[in-house]
């Protein structure tokens, strides 16, 4: 069932995404396609890695969504891109306006540490975390954020990442942590949410993922083998009912 078997047709929400990798792109934009319940016309895409952010008018979208990326924003400017310090500023000029408006936004993974650091939150390598599927934990506030409903207190989530927040505000509420990354998802304001696990990622796209960035840092490719082990036995069927609750809540 999609978004538009249940509500009448909608403004799409935008994806806004930094994989320079077309298989990994293309990837990540079917499987939130595909649990968030939305269809290609609901769900528009830029791909800010290839063209800069156009002049956004937000009255046109329902929200907006950043997935993850292999740029790392904890690294010295020095040692960026030109691609990604464009990237930044703009995703940084965005969420000026979506802070100011409370304007619904969901940021996965990389999604997180822009979020984080937009707000003074700190980013490092601290609670780095190997690809695997860690148990996250609801917090009392998460437990109680229409966007985790019908979510048990504690569930299994796909994870991979070289940093993570280490220090979040008090201007943040904390959604849900893990034993590894205390940070695993917070929200700003009413309707600004961001996620450290991938809520976007299926079994298919994980391991699809695991060899498109196997030389990327993110886990001993020597090791690849078990760890395909104990992502194929994780149980991550509650996780993408995220994605569908964030669209089904600000659908317009």
């Amino acid at each position: 069932m999609t978004l538009g078997d249940t509500l009448p047709l909608v403004k799409p929400f935008l994806l806004l995404a930094t994989r320079s990798e077309d298989v990994a792109a293309d990837s990540e934009y079917a499987s939130i396609l595909e649990l968030a319940g939305l269809e290609e016309h609901e769900l528009r895409r830029i791909r800010l890695e290839a063209e800069p952010l156009p002049d956004l008018d937000l009255d046109d979208y329902s929200g907006i969504i950043v997935g993850g990326s292999p740029f790392t924003s904890s690294i010295p400017d020095s040692h960026k891109s030109d691609t990604q310090r464009r990237v930044e500023a703009e995703l940084s000029g965005l969420l000026d306006v979506l802070r100011e408006r409370d304007f619904p936004f969901f940021g996965a993974c990389y999604g997180v540490g822009t979020l984080a650091r937009h707000i003074g939150g700190v980013i490092d390598g601290t609670y780095a975390e190997p690809i695997g599927a860690p148990v996250i934990t609801l917090t009392e506030e998460g437990l109680a954020d229409p966007v985790l409903a019908g979510l048990p207190r504690s569930f299994q989530a796909y994870v991979g990442h070289k940093e993570a927040c280490t220090y979040l505000p008090e201007s943040a509420v904390l959604l849900a942590t893990s034993e590894a990354c205390p940070v695993q998802m917070f929200r700003v304001r009413t309707n600004l949410y961001g996620t450290q696990f991938h809520p976007e990622l299926t079994l298919e796209t994980l391991l699809e993922r695991m060899e498109i960035y196997r030389h990327a840092g993110y886990a001993d490719p020597s090791e690849f083998d078990q760890i395909r082990r104990e992502v194929s036995a994780a149980d991550v069927s509650h996780v993408g009912k995220i994605l569908a609750n964030f669209v089904q809540r600000y659908a317009r």
